[in-house]
């Protein structure tokens, strides 16, 4: 499949996102809860922010592939921190790990900062959207 990005020269060149996503008609919606990064206990992997954005990715991911769907399907990705400053310090680390599993697929993103989440240890909680095709 075969998404549009649309970044406007207006908004200047974003850097790991894209500012819109135009996908084509006839795909099926996956929207995707929230995934923190348990394991398959519901276990918190590490203290680590690092560790748990790579599993919560992982988590999406695993949601994805088992409705038949892939990590360049997803259209939009939220992520939810609990210190900003620990993301962006960890910036290069988390780079590798969403490459390691996304590849160069940049959907339209957004990171909002939160005061705390609902699972009480989770540093990072990620949501998505995808754009199944059959």
């Amino acid at each position: 499949m075969t998404f549009k990005l649309i970044n406007p020269a207006s908004l200047g060149t974003p850097r790991g996102y894209s500012n819109g996503v135009l996908t084509p008609a006839g795909g099926r919606l996956l929207f995707v809860a929230g995934q923190v990064g348990w394991n398959e206990k519901q276990t918190i992997v590490s203290e680590r922010f690092v560790d748990q954005f790579d599993r919560a990715l992982a988590n999406v991911i695993a949601v994805i592939t088992e409705a038949g769907g892939r990590p360049d399907q997803i259209a939009r990705l939220v992520l939810y921190v609990t210190d900003k400053k620990e993301y962006t310090e960890r910036r290069n680390e988390v780079g590798k790990c969403y490459r390691a599993r996304m590849g160069k697929h940049f959907p339209a993103m957004m990171l909002v900062e939160v005061k705390s989440l609902l699972e009480a240890d989770a540093k990072v909680e990620i949501e998505a959207v995808a754009v199944l095709h059959p």
